[in-house]
């Protein structure tokens, strides 16, 4: 099965999508800021990170460069679902290494779960 880690200030939409991802198959991890993701990571790599910017203390592009220079997850998949929606934004989660940026607003989670299964096979 599948490890999937979501990075996620907002319970409500973190709950949902843990949810939503469970249900399609997928053990879910969850954590509100970097360094309970950071301890997560370092206890059981993920196959897949959705990762949440903007997030209390550190935000996610740390959490991201971070996850690209533990090299057990040079390779993981990461989305970045944000509300940021700028293109500034897009463009240095792309050069820290995220696979893919989706803005929250224009997707629903079953998109966001068909993305996921696209990119893990």
């Amino acid at each position: 099965m599948k490890k999937i880690l979501i990075v996620e200030d907002d319970t409500f939409l973190q709950g949902l999508s843990a949810t939503k991802l469970t249900k399609a198959g997928y053990q879910v991890m969850t954590a509100t800021n970097a360094d309970d993701a950071t301890k997560l990571m370092d206890a059981d790599t993920p196959d897949f990170v959705l990762l949440d910017i903007m997030l209390p203390g550190t935000d996610g592009y740390g959490i991201l460069k971070k996850i690209r220079e533990n090299t057990k997850m040079t390779k993981t998949p990461v989305i970045v679902f944000s509300n940021l929606a700028e293109d500034k934004d897009i463009a240095k989660a792309k050069e820290l290494g995220a696979t893919d940026f989706m803005i929250k607003s224009n997707f629903t989670l079953d998109e966001l779960v068909e993305k996921i299964k696209g990119i893990l096979g």
